[in-house]
């Protein structure tokens, strides 16, 4: 199928600029789906069906709802007119919350593969018209098509956290992307003297919107953990009886924790010779070296309780990587201006693991704060809220729903998030209680 017009003599260089964009966008749509396929590829039918934890969706599901979205927005709400937000039916999150999921009724891959494809040749037929300037504030810049791209970035993290908790024989990946040994960084934490900064963004094109507007916040000096908490520290804390002293938990922490029975990390076991972890079919001895990773906010908070310190602030976590002094402005990754590639951090999935902190050595932040974007999600003190002058945009179902004090912010990214999901203003969330997610943490104190 042909997707790109041809252009005319003459065209104008207006018209070539939407021609590469669109030929950059079917590129990108295609490589995304390509990805999905990949990590769904070693599941047999029953395992793509099964909902393994009553927070997961069964991978089926998350399949038809990557196109579901698909075809609301590059279809149905393409005019402007926003139909729904979210696809009436058998994929709306809203009207089947996770928990059933499992007693859906799923068509099979094959019968997903075909609507999928369906919906694609829809999309590229519109995408090959689609006007990026004068048309509706959707189609602006491309937003509503980056949106639609990140959508399917996340739910593939959300299908490796399923595939992480897979019942029965673990899963395994068509191969892993090797990283590079650790190195030695400078340890402790580094200072912030305090001041104004300008923190989220005013992008339009591929910034969500509860990373807009860019405000301006007056911060109070803080020092911040130059490395993610490690294994080895974590594991220290646990030696020390970090789960059994009640003094460094919040009331709240300590009913989750006797309610959990928890006494280490997600994915954590005891052997006869130490303590090992589980990475989808990847069982290792404990490297001390990595970032400590399936932990919730209230364990990372008690954490930091022991080493008389504090989860840092978003506005803090956001500062400590992106906020460059010399130039007074704010870098989109710590390492600058760069598009990521797979020498710079742990991100995209394919290495199926975290590494050990060092590995990266150009994935400092102008502060001096490293691995800020790759390896675990960070958890911050903060709840998840809209910034001064938050407009909902395109749909409040995306954030503002969920804005309030039951949900804590994470930064940074994973192994398993992808490039195009994450930045320095990029913004996720979740409930303090919550381990299947990729998440570690740093600390800060005040200076």
């Amino acid at each position: 199928m042909t997707i790109m017009r041809m252009e005319p003599a003459g065209a104008s260089l207006a018209e070539r600029g939407d021609d590469v964009l669109r030929a950059t966008l079917a590129g990108e749509l295609l490589e995304a789906r390509e990805r999905t396929l990949c990590l769904l590829a070693p599941l047999s039918d029953e395992d793509l069906r099964r909902q393994h934890d009553q927070l997961m969706s069964p991978p089926l599901w998350d399949l038809g709802h990557i196109a579901a979205f698909e075809e609301l927005w590059l279809t149905r709400n393409l005019s402007g007119q926003i139909e729904f937000s979210e696809m009436p039916g058998l994929y709306n999150p809203f009207e089947h919350p996770r928990r059933v999921r499992g007693t859906l009724a799923l068509p099979g891959l094959a019968e997903a593969r075909e609507t999928m494809d369906r919906i694609r040749e829809s999309v590229l037929e519109r995408l090959a018209t689609a006007d990026f300037e004068s048309g509706p504030a959707l189609l602006r810049d491309a937003y509503v098509y980056r949106m639609v791209l990140q959508h399917e970035y996340q739910h593939d993290e959300t299908i490796l956290q399923t595939l992480q908790l897979q019942q029965g024989e673990p899963y395994h990946p068509l191969g892993r992307r090797a990283v590079p040994p650790g190195r030695a960084l400078a340890s402790g934490m580094v200072r912030f003297p305090g001041g104004t900064v300008a923190l989220g963004t005013d992008d339009r094109s591929a910034a969500y919107d509860n990373e807009r507007p860019r405000h301006r916040v007056q911060l109070a000096p803080f020092s911040i953990d130059v490395a993610p908490v490690t294994n080895g520290e974590y594991l220290s804390f646990m030696e020390s009886g970090g789960y059994r002293r009640r003094e460094l938990w919040s009331d709240e922490g300590w009913r989750w924790l006797e309610e959990a029975g928890v006494s280490a990390p997600k994915h954590w076991s005891r052997t006869a010779d130490g303590w090992s972890t589980r990475t989808m079919d990847l069982v290792r001895p404990l490297d001390p070296a990595r970032p400590v990773c399936h932990v919730c906010w209230h364990e990372a908070e008690a954490y930091a309780r022991s080493v008389d310190k504090r989860l840092p602030t978003e506005a803090e976590w956001e500062t400590a990587a992106s906020w460059d002094p010399a130039t007074g402005t704010l870098r989109p990754h710590p390492w600058g201006d760069q598009a990521w590639t797979p020498e710079l951090a742990n991100l995209d999935q394919l290495a199926f693991d975290t590494a050990p902190v060092g590995a990266y050595p150009r994935n400092i932040s102008p502060l001096g704060c490293y691995g800020m974007i790759g390896d675990v999600w960070e958890w911050t003190a903060s709840d998840f809220r809209g910034y001064p002058g938050f407009e909902p945009f395109p749909y409040r179902e995306y954030s503002e729903a969920f804005f309030g004090t039951e949900y804590k912010v994470l930064r940074g990214g994973s192994w398993a998030t992808r490039p195009g999901a994450v930045r320095s203003t990029f913004r996720n969330w979740d409930y303090p209680i919550r381990r299947q997610i990729f998440s570690g943490f740093r600390c800060a104190s005040d200076a």
